[in-house]
């Protein structure tokens, strides 16, 4: 499987993160400096060592076995099962940090849609929801699309493997939470990532792919796969595909494996070899800004096909 809520979890360095300023993206804002490295992934949220100094620490040489060989669905699937269906069980302790993850979500798709209102793909007069038809992937009990994706999405649908987490979904929805939203709930698929075809025959496509905090688990061929599927379920011109996720601090630039959630937390530079496998070109990224010193940075990428220029 792949998805998993937001988590957070601890890694073997604690230095400051060297992210790449360069970007083949035809936009890039500017960047602030990484905080202490630490972890966040979809759902919960862990503290990590305490050396911050580089010289404090012993470097491995790297080895020949990536970090994503490692994953397992089960472990992960076990893992998340075990965590509480609220959201501090979906941040890890951290609930804080949900409104400045939403507020910084909200202003990287202001961005986007600037980006087609100068290409006049949506008008300029264009009123929210911007997007028919959006998918919240990794989506746990439905933080992101509470909170952020029905205020820019017409119908939302779902990607969760652990049940219990929409079970709290749609009981929310039902009482009402938020008012404007029963009705506007779509599908849900109990399913992974690695499982999920948007391009399946019962679905018509997405403006929006959501994916955050979730793609770590997933071994790289199987992200490249899911973003290739992601591609051909977008709608042409305006659909966008977002990846928000942690990013490794390793000094010597390695993907991590932490076997808390069987997750991999990669680097800037890997997740973008990705996206150019599967045939993505980086529109626009930016470092989520606001999040506590010990917890990992945390990017977002706003990606569409190669195939569209």
């Amino acid at each position: 499987m792949t998805h998993f809520p937001m988590h957070f979890s601890p890694h073997l360095y604690s230095t400051v993160c060297p992210l790449h300023s360069s970007c083949c993206s035809t936009i890039t804002t500017s960047l602030i400096s990484c905080p202490d490295l630490r972890h966040f992934s979809n759902q919960s949220c862990r503290t990590m060592p305490t050396s911050s100094r580089t010289e404090d620490m012993t470097i491995d040489p790297p080895t020949s076995t990536a970090a994503d060989s490692s994953i397992s669905t089960t472990d992960a699937i076990a893992y998340w099962t075990s965590t509480t269906a609220d959201v501090n069980g979906m941040l890890g302790g951290y609930p804080q940090v949900s409104r400045i993850d939403i507020q910084g979500s909200s202003n990287f798709l202001a961005k986007l849609r600037k980006i087609d209102q100068n290409s006049a793909s949506i008008a300029a007069t264009t009123s929210k929801p911007v997007y028919e038809r959006a998918v919240d992937c990794g989506a746990g009990i439905g933080r992101i699309t509470l909170n952020l994706l029905v205020h820019h999405a017409k119908i939302i649908d779902i990607v969760e493997p652990v049940k219990k987490f929409t079970d709290a979904l749609e009981v929310a929805v039902q009482k009402g939470i938020p008012m404007d939203v029963p009705g506007r709930l779509g599908k849900i698929y109990n399913v992974g990532l690695e499982d999920f075809d948007p391009t399946a025959k019962d679905n018509i496509g997405y403006d929006l792919i959501w994916n955050q905090w979730c793609v770590g688990q997933l071994t790289d061929a199987q992200l490249v796969s899911y973003l290739q599927r992601c591609a051909s379920a977008l709608h042409k011109p305006h659909g966008w595909i977002i990846v928000k996720e942690n990013m490794s601090s390793s000094p010597i630039g390695e993907d991590v494996f932490d076997d808390t959630d069987s997750s991999v937390t990669r680097s800037d530079a890997s997740f973008r070899k990705i996206f150019e496998k599967a045939g993505l070109v980086l529109k626009l990224t930016e470092v989520q800004r606001g999040f506590p010193k010990e917890l990992f940075p945390v990017r977002s990428y706003a990606l569409r096909p190669k195939a569209w220029k």
